[in-house]
C-alpha cells in the first residue's frame, strides 16, 4: 500500500514539473511573449536547474537542449524510483526508451489540453486580451495553422482544432505503442 502512495506522489509531482519544463521549451520554440505573466512564472520555476545545466549543455539553434536533457533526466529518475518501489529492475536502455515515450506522451497531452482550453476560452471571452489565451494561441497556432491549410474554409467555422486533435490521437496510437513494446523487449 505504501509503495502505491509513494509512487503516486512521485509521479504526480514529477509530471507537473515536467509539464512546466515542456511548456517552457515549446513556448521558447514558438517565440511566445516572454513578458507574459505565465511565461515569467514558467521561467522562474525552471531557471535554477536549467541555469546550472546550460553551463555544460549548449543550445542548438533555437532548441534549448538543456531543457530537453533536464526533462529526460527527471523522467528517468522518476521512472527508476517508481520501478524500484515496485521491485522491478529494467536495463538502462529500456528505462531511456520508457522515459522518452512518457515525455512524448506528456508533450502530446500538453497540446491536446491547450487546444481544448483555447477552444473553450474562445467561447467565453472572444477577442479580449488574456495572458492565458495569449499563451494558448502561441502554443497551438503553429499546429492549427497547418491544419487550416488541409481543411477548406467552411464559412466562418474553424474545424482546425478538431483535425489537430484527431492527428494528435493518431500520433499517440501510432508512435507510443511501438516504443512501449521496444522498451518491454529490451527490458
Amino acid at each position: 500500500m505504501w509503495q502505491n502512495i509513494f509512487s503516486l506522489i512521485i509521479d504526480t509531482f514529477t509530471t507537473l514539473y515536467l509539464m512546466v519544463i515542456l511548456l517552457r521549451f515549446v513556448l521558447q520554440l514558438a517565440r511566445a511573449d516572454f513578458y507574459n505573466p505565465i511565461s515569467q512564472f514558467l521561467v522562474k520555476i525552471t531557471h535554477p536547474p536549467l541555469k546550472m545545466l546550460r553551463r555544460f549543455i549548449p543550445s542548438v539553434g533555437k532548441i534549448d537542449t538543456s531543457s530537453l536533457v533536464f526533462a529526460l533526466l527527471l523522467q528517468m529518475l522518476s521512472d527508476f524510483s517508481i520501478l524500484m518501489l515496485k521491485g522491478v529492475m529494467v536495463s538502462p536502455a529500456a528505462l531511456l526508451i520508457m522515459s522518452c515515450n512518457q515525455l512524448l506522451e506528456l508533450l502530446m497531452n500538453v497540446f491536446v489540453f491547450a487546444i481544448f482550453a483555447r477552444a473553450i476560452l474562445s467561447w467565453f471571452d472572444p477577442g479580449n486580451y488574456n495572458p492565458a489565451s495569449s499563451i494558448l494561441q502561441a502554443l497551438t497556432e503553429p499546429l492549427l495553422s497547418l491544419c487550416r491549410k488541409i481543411i477548406p474554409d467552411l464559412g466562418g467555422i474553424d474545424l482546425s482544432p478538431l483535425v489537430a486533435l484527431v492527428i494528435l490521437q493518431l500520433a499517440k496510437m501510432m508512435i507510443l505503442p511501438p516504443l512501449n513494446q521496444l522498451a518491454f523487449l529490451i527490458g
